[in-house]
């Protein structure tokens, strides 16, 4: 006589594929004559190694103990998703990866554009009123700034760049926007009112109007959506969609010297008063130089990992969050190894640390021209439009 027992590996890659699916997962075993036959089988555990054999359970009163060890075999963290899977870890390498492959606040030289010849000091002017005037206007004004932005992102950027950048930057301002306007007036107040109702105090009942104003727009359960939370949630999502695409545009169109000669230009009469200005724009010109480098290493180790076809199935989660933190830790190994190369560079070429010392050569000469004079007409033409706003509508 045989009774048949079920094997169960403890891990995923106990066997091989073909041996697995070539081996059964039983086998008879021959039980003795006269043996007294017990009401439970005790399973069987297969090691994740290859070296030591699967020894069975010993026989007798340890039912009990084997299927809580069945239990624990259960809870064995794996990594949670593989190859084929939608949001495995090779995916998740090569989102970051095609993601760093787009130029971000890195200076497109083609194809050429009438924003490339505006004066970089009109570009921080309209920089500084796109951060002002969503604060300051109506909820059309603000919404007629980002469509704004959308449509010359559409005309400037190549169309790889622009529709990369704003799906981004419009889910982060979605998201914004749902979530202040449900949570800035969202949950209704526990606290009741002072005020006695008017039937105690005998003034007549009026009832609410039916139509016209209502301040909660929309409700949702526990929460609501009122006119507080427009105000605060449109303003919030078109201030961060204002900031960050016009600081792509203004990057992505202007080089790195020309942003750091307009700032000088800007900032050298404060260098009588005793700011530190060759400081503040030689560490500028370094970061819009590093930008590019950070995002070349982030890409390059990521398309690294992938490149080595790693079988993510058979790797537990710990192993899986161990490669990683070896991501990170080498991103960070190379950037450091790469500040330390320009720092070495800077000097050997005699720079000693005071850059009053040493002249900055900021390689184009900024000109005023008819695109400038353009561009000041429009912003003073938009400025206007947001001061008259609320007398319009």
């Amino acid at each position: 006589m045989a009774a048949a027992v079920h094997l169960r590996p403890l891990h995923s890659f106990a066997l091989p594929l073909s041996a697995a699916k070539a081996a059964p997962s039983w086998f008879p075993i021959p039980v003795k004559p006269g043996a007294r036959r017990r009401g439970r089988v005790a399973l069987l555990l297969c090691s994740a190694s290859a070296h030591a054999p699967a020894s069975p359970s010993p026989s007798g009163g340890d039912g009990a103990a084997a299927s809580a060890a069945a239990k624990w075999v259960e809870w064995i963290p794996r990594a949670a998703a593989g190859a084929g899977s939608v949001a495995g870890p090779e995916q998740v390498l090569r989102l970051i990866s095609g993601a760093a492959a787009t130029p971000i606040c890195q200076f497109v030289d083609s194809p050429r554009t009438f924003l490339h010849s505006v004066d970089p000091r009109v570009k921080l002017v309209w920089l500084l009123a796109l951060v002002v005037l969503p604060a300051r206007s109506n909820i059309y004004m603000r919404f007629g700034l980002v469509v704004f932005l959308a449509l010359l992102s559409m005309w400037i950027l190549p169309k790889h760049v622009w529709k990369d950048q704003l799906g981004r930057v419009a889910l982060l301002s979605g998201f914004l926007f749902i979530m202040l306007g449900f949570g800035a007036d969202g949950a209704p107040s526990l606290v009741q009112t002072r005020t006695p109702p008017p039937s105690v105090v005998g003034i007549p009942n009026i009832p609410c109007s039916t139509s016209g104003y209502s301040y909660t727009i929309l409700k949702l359960g526990p929460l609501q959506f009122t006119r507080k939370g427009l105000s605060v949630a449109s303003t919030s999502a078109s201030l961060s969609f204002a900031i960050f695409q016009s600081a792509s545009l203004c990057l992505t169109t202007t080089t790195p010297e020309q942003l750091a000669s307009a700032l000088w230009w800007f900032m050298i009469p404060l260098k009588h008063i005793g700011v530190p200005v060759p400081e503040i724009i030689l560490t500028l010109l370094l970061s819009l130089r590093f930008i590019n480098l950070v995002f070349d290493e982030v890409r390059n180790s990521a398309l690294a990992i992938v490149a080595r076809r790693i079988n993510w199935k058979k790797l537990t989660a710990m192993e899986t969050i161990d490669i990683f933190f070896n991501y990170v830790r080498r991103i960070f190994k190379n950037i450091f190894d790469h500040a330390e190369q320009i720092s070495k560079a800077m000097v050997a070429r005699g720079f000693r640390g005071n850059p009053s010392n040493h002249k900055i050569y900021f390689l184009s000469e900024s000109s005023f021209g008819i695109a400038d004079l353009f561009s000041l007409l429009c912003l003073f033409a938009v400025v206007s439009l947001a001061s008259f706003s609320d007398q319009l509508v």
